[in-house]
């Protein structure tokens, strides 16, 4: 069975907001095994309210209309879900007394407008707002020959949330059949989504009922496979052997198979293997360190480091010796190797890292281009340092080196 959300707000088509309530509803939805097949967001136009109601009822089963549902001009979904419906919308005279009532108890005045909050659509049930004034509103009808679930919801994340678990959940599971969806999320380091696809891609087209989607972002691949059936062991066995089968084919670039973030494993091997480690940054400013105390608890494995960018700091912080940066300069493979080793030293730590490199747009020359980057792992025996050359503006270029930094690690630990 599958959804359709709609955010309705002309807010939200400006850089200055977002609809965050699609992400708590879509994962409600999922738990009852309800797949959402489009997200909508429109403005608070009445045409627009009317063409994206009327589009999802004719394609999707179930409906969840969000915002709208205020005392102003602006506030239509109940106008427009009316029209899109074919029905009719009836003043609740009821609902018009109690918000009187709660205007006394607080000794303030209702506005006249308020009174078309308890405008309801003919046929619907009307869902309890303990924490706003606008009441929801639950359809259970027909539209040509199939049935329809529509909800009508405050937009307030606090109001819908409490509203969608109170009165829409019951009301769903009442009226849905037992459908169970199991999900896992795969993640890979610095492998392209392309390759990563044209290698899995024979994989996960033989699992017809798992549905794929892989996501890239900045030197990581997500790989999200789910799985509706009517019991969560059929639906976990399917989703399992196709994990399985991908983490097989891409090997040591697959990091997590439950969805952990690259940091997480990183300080899990750190502490699996009761190992600590310490950085020394340059071009990346204290991304890596940034990363790894963003984790609760990482303090028990990251002893912590610096970032250097001078070279002055190079040489108080990490113990690069002057005659590593004369003769080969800041940005160089034996710097990164120094740096590693130093800040290991100084930190007392089992393993050590360094990044140096020119993160642009400026400071690049023919010979050391911007997006040259310099990474290096030590554990006081041996130390491995890996050139790379990032293309992009400034932040990419520091973002992947911090990513490569931490695969670097977790390749050293596995």
């Amino acid at each position: 069975m599958n959804a359709e959300i709609i955010a309705i707000g002309s807010e939200m088509l400006t850089p200055w907001r977002q609809d965050t309530n699609s992400l708590f509803v879509t994962e409600r939805l999922n738990t009852l095994g309800v797949s959402v097949a489009f997200k909508t967001i429109v403005g608070d136009r009445p045409k627009h309210l009317v063409d994206a109601i009327r589009n999802a009822v004719r394609r999707t089963d179930v409906i969840v209309v969000m915002g709208g549902l205020g005392p102003t001009e602006d506030d239509l979904t109940r106008e427009a879900a009316a029209e899109a419906l074919k029905i009719e919308i009836k003043r609740n005279h009821d609902l018009i007394a109690q918000m009187y009532a709660r205007a006394a108890q607080r000794r303030v005045t209702m506005p006249r407008n308020n009174e078309k909050q308890a405008d309801v659509l003919e046929g619907a049930e009307i869902l309890e707002n303990p924490k706003g004034s606008a009441p929801g509103q639950w359809l259970d009808t027909v539209y040509g020959t199939h049935r329809k679930l529509v909800m009508l919801l405050p937009g307030p994340p606090s109001e819908l949330e409490s509203m969608f678990e109170a009165e829409c959940i019951p009301r769903l599971q009442a009226a849905l059949p037992r459908r169970f969806i199991a999900t896992r999320v795969l993640k890979a380091a610095l492998i392209p989504e392309s390759q990563a696809d044209a290698r899995i891609a024979p994989i996960y087209k033989q699992f017809t009922d798992v549905e794929t989607t892989i996501l890239a972002h900045l030197g990581d691949i997500q790989i999200n496979l789910i799985c509706g059936k009517t019991a969560m062991d059929m639906a976990q066995a399917r989703v399992d052997a196709l994990a399985s089968r991908i983490e097989e084919e891409l090997d040591d670039f697959v990091y997590s198979s439950h969805g952990e973030s690259l940091e997480q494993i990183v300080l899990y091997y750190l502490e699996m293997k009761g190992a600590t480690l310490s950085v020394a940054e340059s071009c990346t400013g204290g991304l890596v360190a940034e990363r790894l105390t963003s984790i609760s608890g990482s303090s028990r494995s990251f002893y912590g480091g610096a970032v250097v960018y001078s070279n002055e700091l190079k040489m108080e912080f990490a113990d690069v010796p002057p005659s590593v940066l004369e003769r080969h300069g800041a940005v160089s493979k034996e710097t990164a190797e120094a740096l590693a080793e130093g800040i290991r030293e100084r930190c007392d730590t089992t393993l050590g890292v360094g990044v140096t490199g020119i993160a642009g747009p400026t400071g690049g020359t023919e010979e050391k281009p911007v997006g040259l980057v310099y990474i290096s792992v030590s554990d006081g025996k041996t130390t491995d340092v890996v050139e790379r050359r990032f293309t992009g503006d400034r932040s990419r270029v520091r973002s992947y080196a911090a990513q490569t930094a931490l695969d670097m690690v977790r390749r050293r630990l596995m």
